[in-house]
């Protein structure tokens, strides 16, 4: 499932970071620090996927040498305790291809670049081989000063005010929010992402009252794991695939983020099935079916979702369609000759609902009057059962049956409400089925 992230940080001089080193780390490159006389060289480094540099259209030549920028940016802060650099952290939705990816990306970049008039340098990495391989991400590492003709001017003081800053970052978040969304339609799914606060999102659902939303969204925000304790999980994961057994966190931060997830993920799986039955549940009444057999089929189509995901992704109409026009009766289990799981499944709920007038309903179903008489019993003994009735017409002779049908429709008649003036007794006389 596709979920937001979005962090802006910043690079100081006073915790020992420079932006020479934190451009070298992002992009797996080499860079020499003029200012502190070091050598950044990280061009081991794997599962880069793409690097770009984006400037303002009047900035200088120089601005595309990556080495040449940083080590400006460096020279233009002059107090020990400088922000040299601030960093947009990005996830980026799997769902969608790479190149949809790195488009979505550069859009935001851009942004930065015409918004703020800064010079931005973007690193897009592949999921760690040995986490998480949805875990697609961007580094955008931008200037703290404007870069113009003459190279970097005045700070972005809005991005640094208490009374701005924060309102600026939101709108940005608002965007990346719209540019994935934008993608993930685009590529046919059917995930959202939303950058608001959990609160704010809860809120919202009760306003329109999903209740289900809001449940699922009563929680606290998800633990970061830290890079600690992520190692130590990562290895743990490894090690549990090549013994062949289910990974379990080995770290507290491991363990609330675990718990975290599997709540939200059987939250989702409970909201699809509820999809799934409230559209076939239309669908079926729209097709002129009964609430009955309409309500079958939305849990025939809910309790199908799982056997649908082992096969693959398919479209829900069509999924919508099949159920629609599967008959009512039908059952994809496959069940044993002789069994009526319908019957039986209506004696389990009459014998659990009602006690001992529950077996005399069910003896009553079978046509025994009492429930020490069952099928064992003579039949000149007990008064036949519904079903033995039908099977004594089925069992008769064709030309006997042409014969008894052109007997007197007045006399049948007078028949049928005899029969049906006993079955009104005899359901009066029976509690178990007077209700």
């Amino acid at each position: 499932m596709a979920s937001y992230h979005l962090s802006v940080k910043t690079i100081k001089r006073s915790a020992g970071r420079s932006a020479t080193a934190a451009a070298a780390y992002r992009v797996g490159e080499r860079i020499e620090c003029q200012r502190e006389g070091r050598v950044h060289d990280y061009t081991r480094k794997q599962g880069i996927e793409e690097t770009f540099i984006l400037t303002p259209k009047d900035a200088p030549d120089w601005a595309t040498d990556r080495s040449r920028l940083w080590n400006e940016v460096e020279a233009s802060e002059t107090r020990r305790n400088s922000v040299t650099a601030r960093e947009w952290e990005l996830a980026l939705p799997s769902e969608i291809s790479a190149e949809d990816r790195s488009q979505i990306t550069r859009d935001f970049a851009q942004e930065l670049v015409s918004r703020y008039g800064v010079a931005v340098d973007v690193a897009i990495h592949a999921p760690h081989r040995e986490g998480d391989q949805r875990n697609h991400h961007a580094h955008v590492l931008t200037s703290t000063r404007k870069l113009e003709a003459d190279g970097f001017t005045t700070k972005t003081r809005v991005l640094d005010s208490a009374k701005t800053g924060g309102v600026e970052i939101e709108q940005m978040r608002g965007l990346w929010a719209e540019l994935q969304n934008r993608a993930l339609e685009r590529a046919g799914e059917m995930e959202r992402v939303d950058h608001r606060s959990l609160e704010a999102q809860r809120e919202a659902a009760l306003e329109r009252g999903d209740q289900l939303s809001a449940e699922e969204l009563d929680r606290d925000r998800e633990l970061k794991l830290g890079p600690a304790a992520n190692s130590m999980e990562r290895r743990a994961k490894a090690m549990a695939e090549r013994q062949g057994r289910e990974h379990k966190p080995v770290t507290e931060r491991g363990a609330v983020v675990h718990a975290a997830r599997q709540a939200r993920a059987a939250f989702r799986e409970l909201r699809e099935r509820l999809d799934i039955a409230r559209e076939t549940y239309g669908a079926e009444r729209d097709a002129g079916q009964g609430r009955v057999s309409a309500g079958l089929a939305a849990l025939r189509a809910a309790a199908a979702k799982e056997r649908g995901a082992r096969a693959g992704p398919e479209d829900m109409r069509e999924r919508l369609a099949r159920v629609v026009g599967r008959s009512e009766d039908q059952d994809d289990a496959p069940q044993p000759e002789g069994r009526n799981y319908a019957r039986e499944r209506l004696k389990e709920i009459m014998e659990k609902e009602a006690g001992r007038d529950g077996q005399a309903a069910v003896h009553k179903l079978d046509g025994h009057g009492d429930p020490e008489l069952g099928e064992d019993t003579g039949r000149e003994d007990r008064k036949p059962s519904v079903n033995e009735r039908l099977k004594d017409v089925l069992n008769k002779p064709r030309e006997k049956l042409e014969i008894e049908d052109t007997r007197d429709p007045e006399r049948d008649q007078e028949v049928e409400k005899e029969n049906d003036r006993e079955i009104d007794r005899d359901i009066d006389r029976d509690p178990g089925l007077s209700h």
